[in-house]
C-alpha cells in the first residue's frame, strides 16, 4: 500500500491502516475501486496532525466503524493514576474588570473562582435579585424637608443672635415677675378652701403637683361615701391662726380625732363644748405642774396657743369617722413633710416638741444646730407615765424662746 505523501506528519499518518472492507465497497477515494486510499490534501492532514498533538490518546479519525480487529483499541487510563489537577484560577490585573461572559464562567467553576468574586455560591444565582440602591433624586417631599431644615437653621441662628445681645436687667426682672405671676395664677386654681394667705404664698407649688391633686380627689370621693373629719373649711385651720413666719413652737401629732365635733384642724385640740380627750387631759396635768398659775380651762380648744405662734400640726389632716388612721399614706404625710421642711430651712430658733415615736421620726430631719428639739413619749394614757409627766417641756420652751429673743408663750391663754 502506498504511504500518504502530503504534509509534514505523513509518517504518523502512514501508521494508520484503513479497513479493506470499506475500500472494497467503493467507499474510499475518487476511483471507487481497489484498496489504495485516496491521497489527502494538505489542509486535512495539517488539521489531523494538530488534533493528534492536542489529543495524543484519542482514537484515530480514520478508524473504521465496523468493529474491525485491525482498528487501534482505545487507550485506557492507568488503574492508580491520580485525577487531573484543576486549572489554576486566572490572575487578574489590578483595576481590571472581567467581561460578563468570563465572569459567569468563573462563577460556575465554584471553589476558588467563586471566592474571588464576592464570596457567592451557586445557589445565589437562583434567588431573587438583590435590591439596588436607588439614586437620590429630587422628590416632592424633599423640598419640604429642605425648607423645614432651613427654617430650623434660621431659628437657631436667631436664638444665637439673641444670646449674643442679652436683655437689660429691667427686662429680665419684668420677665421673672411675669413668670411668677403666671405660676401663681395657675396654683390659685387648686388652692383648697380655708388655706391661710401667707402659707399659700410659700406652699402654692405643692397644689399643682400630681400627688396633691390625687389627694384632693381622694378626700372629695371619701366625703361622697363616708363621713370625714374635720369639715372641709377646718382642715387647714392651722394656717389661719398666724403668719407662717411668726411660728415659734411646733407640736406634731399623728391624725385627727375621729369622733363627732372633735377635730377642727389643730392637733390635740377639740371644739367647744366637747370635753377634752384623755391625751389632752394629761397635757393639762403636766401644765399644772410645770407652769405657775395654770388652771384647767374647762374645754379642749387650743386656739389661744395657735394664735401666739404655736403650730399644732397633725401628720395626716383628715380621717374617716370612727376609723382611726383610715387616711394614712394617701398623700398627707408628703404634704406635711413639706411644711416642716419649709420651717426648718426658712426660720431660726423654732422649738419642736416631738411626743412619741411617730412625731420623732417625722422630725428626724430637723437641723438641731439651727432649732431646738424637745422629745418625750406620747401623752396617751398608755405611755404618759413613762416620761411625759415631769418632762417640763412648756417651761423649757419659754426659756429657749427668751434666749432667742422671742416672746414666750402664755400657756394659760385658752
Amino acid at each position: 500500500m502506498p504511504s500518504a505523501s502530503a504534509g509534514p506528519n505523513s509518517s504518523r499518518y502512514s501508521q494508520l491502516r484503513p479497513c479493506p472492507r470499506i475500500w472494497r465497497q467503493g467507499g474510499g477515494g475518487s476511483t471507487g475501486t481497489g484498496t489504495t486510499p485516496p491521497s489527502l490534501s494538505p489542509s486535512p492532514s495539517a488539521s489531523f496532525s494538530s488534533s493528534l498533538a492536542l489529543f495524543p490518546h484519542a482514537p484515530a479519525i480514520g478508524a473504521p466503524r465496523c468493529g474491525c480487529a485491525r482498528a487501534r483499541p482505545e487507550p485506557r487510563p492507568l488503574p492508580h493514576a491520580p485525577p487531573p489537577a484543576p486549572p489554576p484560577p486566572p490572575v487578574l490585573a489590578p483595576n481590571r474588570q472581567i467581561p460578563q461572559p468570563t465572569r459567569v464562567s468563573l462563577l460556575l467553576l465554584g471553589g476558588s473562582a467563586a471566592t474571588m468574586i464576592g464570596q457567592r455560591t451557586l445557589l445565589s444565582f437562583f434567588g431573587t435579585a438583590p435590591a439596588r440602591k436607588r439614586s437620590r433624586s429630587p422628590e416632592p417631599g424633599g423640598d419640604e424637608e429642605v425648607a423645614g431644615a432651613a427654617t430650623k437653621k434660621a431659628k437657631a441662628e436667631g436664638s444665637e443672635a439673641g444670646a449674643a445681645s442679652p436683655l437689660s436687667p429691667e427686662q429680665l426682672e419684668r420677665i421673672r415677675r411675669n413668670k411668677e405671676a403666671a405660676l401663681q395664677r395657675l396654683a390659685d386654681r387648686n388652692v383648697p378652701p380655708g388655706f391661710g394667705e401667707s402659707w399659700r404664698r410659700q406652699l402654692a407649688k405643692e397644689f399643682s403637683k400630681p400627688y396633691f391633686m390625687e389627694l384632693m380627689a381622694f378626700v372629695a370621693e371619701e366625703r361622697k361615701r363616708h363621713t370625714v373629719y374635720p369639715p372641709p373649711e377646718q382642715v387647714f385651720t392651722w394656717t389661719q391662726m398666724c403668719d407662717i413666719r411668726d411660728v415659734k413652737v411646733v407640736i406634731l401629732g399623728q391624725d385627727p380625732y375621729h369622733g363627732p365635733n372633735q377635730a377642727h384642724g389643730l392637733c390635740f385640740s377639740v371644739q367647744k363644748p366637747v370635753p377634752p380627750p384623755p391625751s389632752l387631759e394629761n397635757i393639762y396635768k403636766e401644765l399644772s405642774n410645770d407652769i405657775e398659775d395654770f388652771t384647767h380651762p374647762g374645754h379642749g380648744d387650743l386656739t389661744g396657743w395657735a394664735k401666739q405662734g404655736v403650730l399644732l400640726l397633725n401628720a395626716v389632716l383628715t380621717v374617716r369617722a370612727h376609723q382611726a388612721t383610715s387616711h394614712k399614706e394617701k398623700g398627707w404625710e408628703q404634704f406635711t413633710d413639706v411644711v416642716v421642711s419649709w420651717l426648718n430651712k426658712n426660720l431660726d430658733g423654732v422649738v419642736f416638741m416631738l411626743w412619741g415615736a411617730y412625731a420623732q421620726k417625722k422630725g428626724s430631719s430637723i437641723d438641731r444646730k439651727r432649732h431646738h428639739v424637745l422629745q418625750t413619749v406620747h401623752p396617751s394614757p398608755l405611755s404618759v407615765n413613762r416620761g411625759f409627766f415631769g418632762c417640763r417641756h412648756f417651761s423649757k420652751t419659754n426659756e429657749l424662746l427668751k434666749k432667742s429673743g422671742k416672746k414666750p408663750i402664755d400657756w394659760r391663754a385658752l
